[in-house]
């Protein structure tokens, strides 16, 4: 069955191009200009997904997911123009499941949206049949709960885009194990996406603060130059 994608955007080209691009690796496509337009037929025609633009004219991305997760339970990558990490852990926090900032590749991206309705199909599927359930991932005062995308760190929840819960994950699963940036890059954004190593050191970073955050004496993410990084063993 096809999958059916909003794109709400105010950029017309990124509209154009993007759903060119959607089409073509089968799914329907609904484009909107503004986040009002979009809330109306959001609600008058749900989707599988929504890709939304963050910053839009009468009403921004932000404003839109929060009223329609008041009617509207749906799966939602943000875009931006810009790297605001205020932006992103406000719309983690609100629901939203990634954040890509402009310019994105659209193979990032369609990759993005295979990875999180891969997800919601799971989480569908198991909240019917518990027993398909995974145990989440535990390592210390670490927990990794893939089914619900869930990550707590000394019972504190984590928010983490699908990117950044996938290279944690990788790092976690094989604690003292180093793995080589190719390998995270593999692990968040499959073997068939090309991203700097620059990428992945910038996604680092991103997470030790996150969990500095909740924990400032949070070390169990390690570098080790020149080759890649570990979780620390016990």
């Amino acid at each position: 069955m096809k999958r059916t994608i909003a794109l709400v955007d105010d950029d017309r080209n990124i509209l154009t191009s993007v759903s060119i691009a959607l089409e073509s690796e089968g799914y329907i496509v609904e484009t909107y200009t503004d986040g009002a337009a979009a809330l109306q037929g959001l609600k008058a025609k749900p989707v599988d997904l929504a890709v939304l633009d963050i910053k839009m004219p009468r009403m921004d991305g932000m404003e839109l997911l929060s009223k329609l997760r008041k009617e509207i339970e749906l799966p939602v990558i943000f875009l931006t123009s810009k790297d605001d990490e205020v932006d992103e852990i406000l719309g983690l926090r609100m629901g939203a499941d990634d954040y890509i900032t402009k310019p994105f590749s659209q193979r990032l991206l369609l990759e993005r949206i295979r990875t999180i309705l891969r997800r919601h199909e799971k989480i569908a599927a198991n909240s019917n049949d518990l027993e398909a359930t995974a145990p989440p991932l535990v390592r210390g005062n670490l927990v990794l709960d893939a089914d619900r995308h869930l990550c707590s760190w000394k019972g504190v929840t984590v928010d983490l885009t699908v990117t950044e819960f996938l290279i944690v994950q990788a790092l976690a699963a094989r604690p003292g194990h180093v793995k080589s940036r190719d390998q995270l890059m593999d692990a968040a954004y499959g073997d068939s996406i090309y991203v700097d190593d620059r990428t992945i050191d910038s996604h680092i970073k991103r997470l030790r603060k996150k969990f500095k955050a909740s924990d400032d004496e949070f070390s169990e993410i390690e570098t080790l130059y020149g080759i890649g990084y570990r979780y620390r063993d016990g």
